[in-house]
């Protein structure tokens, strides 16, 4: 079986669940973006344990044409998971609008970070709330196009 053809589990999270479902459902036509001015991607990691595909909405910016995204967990003082399972294995599937793609995720360098974090902040103000609720370093992550 190929990743295309496994389930794919999406958010625990009911209202991320019921917003991944209408996302999909309508190729991305309603849920691309979430509020005004905030749009979201799907992004789906391989479990680092259970070796299953998880998939979850998160808001994105745009670094030319590389997409960004925060591992905020709202300020929480561990990783979410999908962060985790990304460092364990950084080839991901994304969807944004009716554009699925692969992709390689990494953590953004101590060097990158500034300019992409200030990015995501402009498109999500919280994120600096969030940054300042945890001790841990809130990663912004970038995903480039491989397929």
């Amino acid at each position: 079986m190929t990743a295309q053809e496994e389930e794919v589990l999406d958010s625990p999270s009911s209202w991320v669940a019921e917003h991944i479902h209408r996302y999909v459902q309508s190729d991305g036509a309603n849920g691309h973006e979430w509020r005004p001015g905030v749009p979201t991607l799907l992004l789906t990691t391989r479990g680092r344990r259970s070796g299953r595909l998880r998939r979850t909405a998160l808001i994105y910016g745009r670094d030319g044409d590389r997409y960004l995204i925060v591992a905020s967990l709202g300020g929480a003082p561990r990783h979410p998971a999908w962060y985790l399972n990304l460092v364990a294995d950084p080839e991901v599937r994304v969807q944004v609008g009716p554009d699925t793609f692969t992709g390689r995720a990494r953590p953004a360098t101590v060097d990158e970070k500034p300019a992409r974090w200030r990015t995501m902040a402009e498109i999500w103000p919280d994120y600096d709330k969030y940054q300042e609720r945890t001790s841990r370093q809130i990663p912004v992550v970038i995903i480039e196009r491989t397929g």
